[in-house]
């Protein structure tokens, strides 16, 4: 198998695009094959991640082109030959754009979020969770366009399926919080949440911070943990799935990583960072799987502290909300969902 990716990472786009990406090249790279990431301006650590794990990255030079037909030429001389499947994830990126790559391709995948423009692709992946989810498409795909909507179809890393396997029984007692807003957290989420947990009454928790590779401010949120006394705090970490399965408790944002927190029961308060967060954050506290605060420009660290005093005098809640999350996520034998792993390597050396 030939597979190459196009998705890009910055403090706006954040990381999230690139890692799930990756999670796919993770499930698949066992039975072999040639594994590429086309990219602009891609974060020194994500590279190096990509390169881990025998992905070969392309960069594209310069700054991101206003005419999508230049990017289209940019990555159809970058990937050459013809791939056995290209899979984008980019919200920039639209029919118009594909429809000039599709004949150096054999496929071509799309994962989205927004159902917001129209695609030309054999198969697309919506892992969102939003009401009408199975008609978000219509009209926006060509008829015989493969659809694989919804949370059962998420991105995992195998690290997060091993986690599952050995997860103790959650009782809604929290002891440890998981603090992490994205790669980026473009809001200041995390500053927030430690201004929070700074209360003396909250002086007992143990507490992980976890700050993304390309969020500017970690040095200063560093600082903020250190004037803790039980906090902990690490930059770019790549035990994700370790520290949400040993976390009673997650302050965290929408998007991604909201389905890993959900896949190992990790009851959350959540706050959306971006409008596109918003929906499936929404129709996640309507199923009882997360517990929505609102966006980021409503939320305040009063509101936080009221929240987590909240959470932590109700441990019969969240240790329902522990046992929905789990019962929504079945465990899986693999980082990708049975459909989405035939459809990508059944007829593909």
């Amino acid at each position: 198998m030939r597979l190459v990716i196009r998705a890009d990472a910055s403090q706006e786009l954040g990381s999230g695009h690139v890692m799930r990406t990756l999670a796919l090249v993770e499930a698949l790279a066992p039975r072999g094959g040639e594994f590429s990431l086309v990219s602009r301006d891609l974060p020194e650590h994500l590279a190096e991640l990509a390169a881990a794990r025998g992905v070969r990255v392309l960069p594209l030079a310069g700054p991101a082109p206003g005419d999508p037909a230049e990017d289209a030429a940019q990555t159809a001389r970058l990937i050459g030959g013809r791939p056995d499947w290209l899979v984008v994830d980019h919200y920039r990126l639209d029919a118009a754009w594909e429809r000039l790559v599709r004949p150096g391709v054999r496929r071509l995948m799309v994962i989205d979020d927004l159902a917001d423009r129209p695609h030309d692709c054999d198969l697309l992946l919506d892992q969102n969770l939003v009401e009408g989810m199975e008609l978000r498409y219509r009209g926006l795909v060509p008829e015989e366009t493969r659809l694989l909507i919804g949370p059962a179809h998420a991105l995992l890393r195998g690290e997060f399926v091993a986690q599952r396997a050995a997860l103790p029984p959650r009782d809604g007692t929290v002891e440890r919080i998981l603090v992490c807003f994205g790669g980026s957290d473009p809001t200041g989420e995390t500053a927030k949440a430690l201004e929070a947990l700074a209360l003396p009454e909250f002086a007992g928790l143990e507490i992980d911070v976890v700050a993304g590779g390309s969020n500017p401010h970690w040095a200063d949120l560093e600082a903020q943990c250190q004037k803790l006394p039980r906090a902990s705090f690490q930059r770019q970490s790549f035990e994700m799935a370790r520290l949400m399965a040993q976390a009673d408790l997650a302050l965290g944002a929408g998007g991604g990583s909201a389905w890993e927190r959900c896949f190992l029961g990790l009851p959350t308060l959540t706050v959306t960072v971006a409008a596109n967060q918003e929906a499936p954050a929404l129709a996640a506290d309507r199923a009882g799987l997360a517990r929505l605060l609102g966006s980021s420009y409503e939320v305040t660290s009063a509101v936080l502290a009221r929240a987590l005093r909240a959470a932590l005098a109700a441990p019969a809640e969240l240790e329902a909300m522990a046992n929905r999350c789990l019962a929504f996520f079945p465990p899986r034998h693999g980082a990708l969902s049975d459909e989405l792993y035939n459809a990508l390597t059944r007829g593909t050396p």
